[in-house]
């Protein structure tokens, strides 16, 4: 935890720096992760990765891909999935509960990948939910959503090709 000194009533104090971003580290100086950045919230509005805050229908691990749905006037979030028609509109990279908050990355760079093979295109997995393949679908019914290009084992450039081709 970082702190600093600051003046105080004429005298000095010591202040944590702030981690999170919000209100209540208006005026505080900013501490950055453990990968060496800014988060998100900290960052003026127009600048950084486009996310959006949506609450989780299902438990999403690290580095899910997601799709965004309506629940009745309600947006919600779950595993895309190319095997039931869920395409990807965005990813997370960190877990979450079932109806909690999900910080949901609209473009970007999802770093939280593993043992990512083939390519350098990626396409929405039919086999794991929320996952990437380097080889497109081809069951029945499956949909065909190329995702983005993989970088590594480990990350991928998320561009979504929303232009979708379901098998028949």
């Amino acid at each position: 935890m970082a702190k600093y000194i600051e003046q105080y009533q004429g005298g000095l104090r010591e202040v944590v720096a702030a981690t999170d971003g919000g209100g209540s580290d208006a005026n505080k100086i900013p501490q950055l992760d453990a990968n060496g950045r800014l988060k998100e919230a900290m960052l003026p509005t127009g600048i950084g990765a486009e996310v959006k805050i949506i609450l989780a229908s299902e438990a999403l691990s690290a580095g899910n891909f997601v799709n965004i749905w309506d629940d009745v006037g309600t947006l919600k979030v779950r595993k895309a999935d190319a095997s039931a028609d869920k395409p990807a509109h965005g990813y997370v990279l960190a877990a979450v509960n079932q109806d909690e908050n999900a910080t949901v990355f609209c473009d970007g760079i999802n770093d939280q990948l593993s043992g990512l093979t083939g390519g350098p295109k990626m396409f929405l997995s039919a086999a794991t939910p929320g996952a990437a393949t380097g080889t497109p679908p081809s069951d029945s019914g499956d949909i065909v959503q190329v995702l983005g290009t993989r970088l590594s084992a480990t990350e991928l450039a998320f561009v979504p090709d929303m232009t979708t081709i379901k098998l028949a």
